[in-house]
């Protein structure tokens, strides 16, 4: 059998959306056509011990196209006879390419997520993607926004294919109980709206806790749970006392990636209105947790930064909102929701309709497999 050498700073057990969605692409591939270079962070050897493939970590918590990381590579895929590869972030690991290919590695992908998209809106990361393109087979993207900014930048230099993260529906799904985090946060049984995601400013959580005594005045029994941590989170905490919403508005903290679901599930609607900051360089990619929450049969607002309105279908499976950075226009969206609990409900199971056609890991799976022939 071939075998694929994956080379990624991007590996569980750190967290984050990349550090998944390479793990879930892996987790999908017979393992004996796998073997993967990457770099360390805590609790790394219980993790590698439990993986059915083999897995080299360099001594660094920061793996970078080095002479030491080219090195490694090269010795790793004559080792394992590797005829292709995969960099799970494409900048700059891609840049290893030539040295493999002087190896024997014939075939090579590199992924890009969403910060590749602020890479070429600057001079020198635009050289440098477009070298990294040259080398390699096919650069993947995850949304029709990401390859609008990348397609232009690269001139002609590589082929593009989509390659979008997936969602595991069978773990995101409207079976999952949200009781017990109702529970222990104190949210009652009336009508919860939910955001999953890191707290930072592109993310909206502060349009939502500024607009959130608008949706009270319509729904007084209404609670806010935010879920995550951040560098937003004091400031956050801070604006809710301020505004006195310490009754309704609810900050969780860190949770563990495998708690998410139940934290889902205890939603009713799902609201994270992100927004385009920094001239364009600090862009919503896609926004996965859209998809997640509706697999959970969530009815969502998003906002319209980069891809994010292409995990919703407007109007059907949720709501995009015309303006996320207005408090007014995000609580009007969500109250309106609320409002119309039979039409939430009918845009959360179409939702969850959608991403089990569409976005689950086989479907996926199957377009990863399809790269690497």
């Amino acid at each position: 059998m071939s075998r694929t050498l994956v080379v990624t700073n991007d590996f569980p057990p750190r967290q984050g959306g990349i550090q998944t969605f390479v793990a879930a692409l892996l987790a999908r591939r017979p393992p004996e056509s796998l073997v993967v270079l990457a770099s360390r962070s805590p609790g790394w050897e219980a993790y590698d011990a439990a993986l059915p493939y083999p897995v080299v970590r360099r001594p660094t918590g920061m793996l970078l196209p080095t002479p030491a990381t080219r090195r490694a590579a090269v010795e790793l895929a004559r080792r394992y006879g590797c005829d292709s590869a995969v960099y799970g972030a494409a900048a700059p690991l891609g840049l290893l390419a030539p040295a493999l290919r002087a190896a024997g590695v014939e075939r090579q992908i590199g992924i890009t997520h969403g910060h590749e998209t602020g890479w070429v809106a600057v001079p020198g990361g635009r050289q440098l993607m477009r070298r990294i393109a040259g080398d390699l087979d096919v650069l993947t993207y995850i949304s029709d926004y990401t390859r609008s900014r990348l397609e232009p930048a690269l001139a002609g230099r590589g082929r593009l294919a989509q390659l979008s993260p997936g969602v595991d529906v069978d773990v995101f799904s409207p079976a999952v109980d949200g009781t017990e985090v109702r529970r222990r946060h104190g949210l009652g049984d009336g009508p919860v709206v939910v955001c999953v995601s890191r707290l930072v400013p592109r993310k909206g959580q502060d349009v939502l806790v500024a607009g959130w005594s608008r949706v009270l005045a319509r729904h007084p029994r209404a609670r806010l749970l935010l879920v995550g941590g951040g560098p937003q989170e004091s400031a956050l905490r801070r604006e809710v006392s301020g505004r006195g919403l310490g009754d309704s508005v609810v900050l969780t903290g860190p949770v563990a990636p495998g708690q998410l679901p139940e934290h889902f599930a205890a939603g009713d609607v799902f609201a994270m209105p992100c927004r385009t900051r920094r001239g364009g360089l600090d862009v919503e990619g896609l926004g996965m947790v859209y998809l997640e929450a509706a697999a959970c049969g969530l009815p969502v607002v998003a906002g319209t930064s980069g891809g994010a309105p292409e995990a919703v279908r407007d109007g059907i499976t949720g709501c995009v909102v015309t303006d996320p950075r207005s408090p007014e226009v995000v609580a009007d969206t969500v109250s309106g929701l609320l409002d119309d609990p039979a039409r939430a409900r009918a845009m959360g199971a179409a939702g969850r309709a959608w991403v089990e056609q569409r976005w689950s890991w086989t479907h996926i799976a199957d377009t990863f497999a399809g790269l690497l022939q």
